[in-house]
């Protein structure tokens, strides 16, 4: 491989090299808050999306009695789904607001708030 001998190197799917993130300890927390709140949308994308389903599914057992347990189940299910990806939502906003108090705290910009 000539492109190897003279320092070029392949950058694979799952293998890439950040030389500059990695030598560098500055964290970068608007991209970390702006990835915090990407998962929190998808979060409440997957949430609606299994509440929706359980709903279909809590219609299908009353429409169809003769396989209502199998809805039943499916529907406990995507509830359950539903209940785990609004306590994903819960956490990822959770650490948005820490990546903004960090953002904060780091270029000094601590805000207190007085009563008086």
């Amino acid at each position: 491989m000539a492109e190897e001998e003279q320092g070029h190197h392949h950058l694979h799917l799952f293998h890439h090299h950040k030389e500059e993130e990695e030598s560098s300890d500055v964290v970068n927390y608007k991209k970390e808050e702006k990835h915090h709140k990407h998962l929190e949308h998808l979060g409440e994308l997957g949430a609606a999306a299994a509440g929706v389903y359980a709903l279909r599914e809590k219609h299908e057992a009353k429409k169809d009695s003769e396989h209502s347990r199998g809805h039943k189940i499916k529907e406990e299910v995507a509830a359950v789904v539903a209940a785990g990806a609004g306590e994903f939502v819960l956490y990822e906003h959770h650490k948005e607001k820490e990546a903004k108090r960090e953002e904060k705290e780091a270029n000094g910009k601590e805000h207190h708030h007085h009563l008086f």
